[in-house]
């Protein structure tokens, strides 16, 4: 048998989520962590039956992408500024906030400088992934808490593009001339999708509607064409994959499309899941590593009593502030993608960076079990909290 096959790999990742998964849902855990748990059994620091967890990873960064186009698709334009006006301070503040008490953090434990400086970054941003994973479709798309917690994640994802862009180099040592930039490429971005759909998408799919096939099929070439058009011109995909959502986000066409979509991003999504635990690393001193699960259990704590002290200061009620703070409480998948571009850059040793996975992985295990065990969720194990 070949077991360096991507079919032979492909099938490790399928059959040994359906085991685990269906252990996890017996146990009534979140399912989740049985794929983030089953990528650290099989992937390379486990039994190695995974030995190229990159592969998966492009496969997983798919899922994201989707994920951000469906948001994309259930959100008016209109209503997207009025929300970002409203979030901007407070997800600056938190942010910074999250920055400030990683990198002492970091510098307590014994990190240089630089190195603390690149974990207090990486830790100022919460999972687009899991927060909207979790959420309940129907109160992510049509009620407040999924609009103000889509604002929120929005906004740090765009923090993190500026993070990442300075950490690789990009910067060129003029931070105000580097943000204007990006704004001006994501607007101009923006318009031009807007005009694609206005004079391109709708003609053809008024032409073609009877034709279901043509539809899924072409709304997916816009999603995956603006996504490489952002990362062609230094912006994220998943940046240009909610820029393709929201400009058709006013056609009636949106709300078929999310629905069509929906499987293809779950199993993509379960992809990236899996990537996190098969990356995992755990090549560090015993020191570091107890550090790290201490500090990803406290963080989690912090983050959500911090959100929940914006969200009340902000005018939200102190019931949502709560459930928001609380779905926010994690770090990010771009801590690990910060990570990352900092050991490319030299910035990170290979330990360090470790180090800030172990941390992002406690964080994503904690949030999980704490927003599944409190507020309605699509995996939740007891009946009553499932909600879709």
């Amino acid at each position: 048998m070949n077991f360096d096959s991507i079919l032979f790999e492909f099938s490790a990742i399928i059959v040994g989520v359906a085991l685990l998964g269906t252990v996890f849902l017996y146990a009534r855990q979140p399912i989740i962590i049985a794929y983030i748990a089953i990528g650290i059994i099989i992937g390379p620091g486990g039994l190695g039956l995974i030995k190229r967890p990159e592969s998966v990873e492009q496969m997983a960064h798919l899922g994201v992408v989707l994920l951000l186009f469906i948001i994309g698709l259930n959100l008016k334009p209109a209503k997207l500024i009025k929300l970002f006006s409203k979030a901007v301070w407070l997800t600056c503040a938190t942010s910074c906030l999250f920055a400030v008490v990683s990198t002492g953090f970091a510098l307590a434990i014994g990190l240089s400088l630089t190195a603390a400086l690149v974990f207090g970054a990486a830790m100022m941003f919460s999972s687009t992934v899991i927060g909207l994973k979790l959420i309940p479709t129907t109160t992510l798309h049509h009620k407040h808490t999924g609009e103000v917690m889509t604002s929120v994640l929005l906004l740090q994802d765009i923090l993190a593009i500026i993070v990442i862009l300075f950490i690789s180099g990009g910067h060129n040592g003029h931070l105000l001339a580097t943000f204007v930039f990006i704004l001006f490429k994501l607007a101009a971005l923006w318009l031009t999708a807007f005009l694609g759909v206005r004079y391109l998408l709708i003609p053809l799919l008024r032409k073609f509607d009877t034709v279901q096939e043509y539809t899924f099929v072409i709304t997916l070439a816009w999603c995956l064409f603006w996504a490489e058009a952002a990362h062609f011109i230094g912006l994220s995909y998943e940046t240009g994959a909610f820029v393709a959502g929201l400009s058709i986000a006013s056609r009636n066409v949106s709300l078929v499309v999310a629905e069509n979509l929906k499987p293809l991003r779950e199993f993509f999504l379960i992809m990236f899941f899996f990537a996190v635990g098969a990356k995992l690393d755990l090549n560090m001193s015993l020191d570091l590593l107890l550090a790290a699960i201490a500090f990803g259990t406290l963080l989690v704590p912090i983050k959500v009593f911090s959100f929940k002290y914006a969200f009340n200061k902000s005018g939200e009620k102190e019931i949502l502030s709560g459930e928001l703070a609380t779905r926010l409480g994690q770090s990010s998948e771009f801590s690990l993608l910060v990570a990352f571009s900092a050991l490319s850059a030299g910035l990170l040793t290979s330990e360090e960076m470790n180090v800030i996975q172990v941390v992002t992985i406690v964080t994503f295990v904690i949030s999980t079990y704490w927003v599944v065990l409190r507020y309605p969720t699509p995996i939740s194990g007891v009946a009553r909290m499932r909600k879709d």
